[in-house]
């Protein structure tokens, strides 16, 4: 396992590793073999057994606690912000790599309450912290997205209808 300062690409990598999924994690000094060409890098290279294999670009989130009646817990659930630099990086990834790779955004939601009552299916436990991970390819993602703050060139989906768009990562391995 890769030395990860970030934790939500930890526990992704550590996810990954428990599942015996091959993956390669993506060394951000490498990316210079581009030459002039400026791209923010994306997380890892996961090899799928049945479908593309993934680019995936990982955005750590935490999620609210899912209390009951508690407006202020839902506030910020599903929050999928992503900076224009991280969708024209992915997909200029995409386009270097070519057929047979798929560029996917995946959200690592870190779980702020008990798991059971979280909405996802999965929930991986790693360092004492528990996680779900969904994800949405980016021409997807890119088709639902608006934006969100001029000032720092971000954008995000509406939480309603991202949550019925993103799906367990599980789904594309």
């Amino acid at each position: 396992m890769a030395n990860r300062n970030v934790h939500y690409e930890a526990a992704f990598e550590d996810y990954l590793r428990v599942r015996g999924i091959p993956y390669v994690a993506v060394d951000e000094a490498k990316k210079s073999i581009f030459g002039k060409i400026a791209l923010k890098s994306f997380d890892f290279v996961v090899y799928s057994s049945g479908q593309a294999n993934l680019l995936v670009d990982v955005k750590g989130r935490m999620f609210p606690d899912s209390t009951p009646g508690h407006k202020r817990s839902t506030r910020r659930a599903w929050e999928n912000w992503v900076t224009r630099g991280d969708i024209e990086g992915l997909g200029k990834w995409s386009q270097i790599f070519g057929l047979g790779f798929r560029p996917m955004l995946l959200f690592a939601y870190w779980l702020q309450g008990p798991p059971e009552r979280s909405p996802f299916e999965e929930v991986h436990f790693f360092r004492d912290k528990s996680y779900s991970f969904v994800a949405v390819p980016l021409g997807e993602y890119v088709a639902l997205a608006r934006p969100r703050s001029a000032k720092w060139q971000t954008m995000d989906a509406p939480a309603g209808e991202f949550s019925r768009l993103a799906r367990d990562v599980a789904s594309f391995l």
